[in-house]
């Protein structure tokens, strides 16, 4: 018997057909995407790139922030040490009030003390707002334009509401507050002011007025956002009045007057910004209903 012999091919090893080239085969494979269920890269390389990316942006973050904090810092030792050269007339200005009855300092080292903590102080609130627009500044690039015209304007309003609760309370309601105080000693009980728990008391009070003056702005600010109603707040101004009549006394020395002086002006912001969010909120519906009427028209068409 003879053996099986294997077919004869047609053709020749050489002259074998190219299996046919599919479009990965092609030049441009490499614009074309991966198979499907395989990955467009390596496990490892997808997630130490993607950690990588992530990374760049909060370390780009953090050195912008480290930045800001740097020139604040370096701005405020700057106004702190310019202050100095004028501590003394600032300390003259600051017991100015108190002048005919004397201030004393009943530590070596309170005078010192208290004309570096004055020129700090001073020098942070004259350079309060450039902090408050470096920061604005870091913040910026993520709102988009129209939170930017509306934050904007908050910022400057912060500003000058601060800058006018404190001029305020140190012009207006501190020497009122002093007169008052004062005039409970007798001839056999005379003051003895010593210059450090003084500026304590100036520093403390000022501070709450700048703080206080603020609250115009939050209630703004609320009514605008569709937090809280403006009517439900010009309605319910009772309740308001008293919780005023309580943030006084709390930031308030123990007195009547300062009690007053505090609660009456915040009392006149607090409604008029209330007016005025009514105003803004009532324009606003009104915008927002003329888009509407104009969007249905041509449905209505």
């Amino acid at each position: 018997m003879t053996e099986p012999r294997d077919p004869e091919l047609p053709f020749d090893d050489e002259d074998s057909p190219v299996a046919p080239t599919g479009p990965r085969d092609q030049i441009g494979f490499d614009d074309l995407g991966p198979p499907r269920g395989e990955d467009p890269v390596g496990p490892e390389t997808t997630e130490s790139e993607a950690d990588d990316g992530d990374a760049m942006g909060l370390l780009d973050h953090l050195d912008e922030l480290r930045t800001v904090l740097i020139h604040s810092s370096i701005a405020g030792l700057a106004a702190t040490v310019l202050c100095w050269f004028w501590s003394a007339p600032l300390l003259d200005i600051m017991i100015r009030p108190i002048k005919s009855e004397g201030i004393y300092f009943t530590a070596p080292n309170e005078a010192f003390l208290t004309r570096l903590k004055l020129s700090g102080a001073v020098g942070l609130f004259v350079i309060a707002p450039f902090i408050f627009f470096k920061f604005y500044g870091f913040i910026l690039p993520g709102l988009y334009r129209q939170e930017r015209k509306v934050v904007t304007p908050l910022l400057i309003a912060t500003s000058v509401l601060f800058y006018l609760g404190v001029a305020f309370g140190f012009m207006v309601v501190i020497p009122q507050v002093m007169t008052f105080l004062l005039g409970f000693g007798t001839d056999n009980l005379t003051p003895l002011i010593g210059v450090g728990p003084y500026f304590g008391f100036v520093s403390r009070l000022c501070l709450a007025f700048g703080l206080v003056f603020e609250l115009p702005l939050l209630v703004f600010f609320l009514s605008v956002t569709g937090l809280v109603d403006p009517k439900m707040l010009l309605r319910t101004w009772r309740y308001a009045t008293v919780l005023i009549a309580v943030l006084s006394a709390i930031l308030t020395p123990p007195d009547a007057i300062s009690q007053v002086m505090m609660a009456g002006p915040v009392f006149v912001l607090y409604i008029g910004s209330v007016l005025v969010s009514l105003v803004v909120t009532r324009k606003k519906r009104r915008a927002r209903e003329l888009e509407n009427e104009q969007l249905d028209k041509p449905d209505m068409e």
